[in-house]
């Protein structure tokens, strides 16, 4: 089992973008020397709900200033991103950083972004699939031209190769951002592991997992790839010596968040959005996931584990909006909770990307 953090770079309410990205940078620092396994960086735009606009620049920075945890984004959003320029700067990421980097994509939603950066509602409804393959390719193969819909260009050399310098694995791990059997689908047909989000369950979770593999084999795809596929679970963590308090402490400080910067998204074509109601949604957050204390948190990550056969996680540990609060709940999560996990569930022989265990 492997557990990450999961970074956003909330902005809270009282708070600036510059304190709430410090946050963000330090937060990566302290998971690797808590022994954490990985960093997972959100992407969002024009937005207080998260304050890095480039996941990927981001990891660039956070690859520099570490040497052992893995950084990956989570996610970069396809539609308004060239596959050709984010599959470039992941092979640059991967050679760089001797393969510690995971590209995770995924769709976004229909807001204004596409207009702002110019590809249009039809990138979001109707063209991830052409932006996905085309970014495998690049990943994959030595020479790349496209003849697709949106995108056509003569055939290129691929430089820098991301899968010359490392033989063990083709190229930076991809994972996609996965909330409807389609994108399901899309995922198991490629054989790429999925990012489940924080707001369902292990029972949601677990049916996706097996329509996944149902997918993968009805794909072809081979069966160990089926049976090692390292899906990844967002959540949130929170630890306190008593449960009580460590959902206090979210509920506090996370309904401001939440509404704030998910008031602040604009849709595209001013069609009409279900907002949730903050207070609640922290309430359903601290039920599904591990919040309480050390003994509480590593059970549950256990239980969700066997239960949905995921065997990564990415735990949000900034949600008390405070850099010493999360600093200590990392420190927590990695010398009261990992030890906990690793003498209950062994890491595997191998890491994503074809890594040698970091432990």
């Amino acid at each position: 089992m492997y557990v990450g953090s999961f970074v956003l770079g909330a902005q809270f309410p009282g708070q600036g973008p510059g304190e709430a990205l410090h946050r963000a940078v330090r937060s990566a620092e302290v998971a690797e020397e808590a022994g954490l396994d990985a960093v997972w960086l959100g992407e969002h735009h024009f937005v207080p709900y998260g304050t890095c606009p480039s996941a990927v620049t981001l990891a660039a920075l956070l690859l520099g200033r570490t040497r052992r945890i893995r950084v990956g984004t989570a996610v970069s959003v396809l539609p308004t991103a060239h596959p050709v320029a984010l599959g470039e700067q992941a092979a640059l990421l991967h050679l760089t950083s001797g393969g510690r980097f995971s590209l995770g994509v995924g769709r976004g939603g229909p807001w204004v972004d596409l207009e702002v950066f110019g590809t249009g509602l039809e990138a979001y409804e109707h063209g991830f699939p052409e932006s996905l393959d085309l970014l495998l390719r690049w990943l994959r193969e030595p020479r790349v031209g496209a003849a697709g819909e949106r995108f056509r260009f003569r055939e290129v050399p691929v430089v820098p190769r991301p899968s010359e310098a490392l033989s063990e694995t083709p190229g930076p791990e991809v994972v996609v951002a996965c909330t409807s059997p389609a994108s399901v689908r899309l995922a198991a047909e490629r054989g790429l592991p999925m990012l489940l989000g924080m707001h369902i369950g292990d029972e949601e979770k677990a049916e996706m997992v097996a329509l996944w593999r149902r997918c993968a084999r009805a794909a072809g795809r081979p069966a160990e790839e089926i049976a090692d596929a390292a899906h990844v679970s967002a959540g949130v963590c929170q630890l306190a010596d008593r449960r009580t308090d460590a959902a206090e402490t979210l509920l506090k400080a996370m309904p401001g968040w939440l509404k704030q910067g998910l008031d602040a998204h604009v849709t595209v074509d001013g069609r009409a959005r279900a907002m949730r109601d903050p207070y609640a949604y922290t309430e359903l957050l601290c039920g599904l996931h591990p919040v309480g204390t050390p003994r509480l948190a590593a059970d549950r990550l256990a239980a969700t584990s066997e239960r949905t056969g995921i065997s990564r996680f990415a735990l949000l540990t900034e949600g008390s909006g405070d850099l010493a609060a999360t600093e200590e709940n990392l420190r927590r999560l990695g010398a009261e909770v990992l030890p906990q996990l690793r003498r209950a569930v062994p890491h595997r022989t191998g890491r994503p990307g074809g890594l040698p265990p970091q432990h």
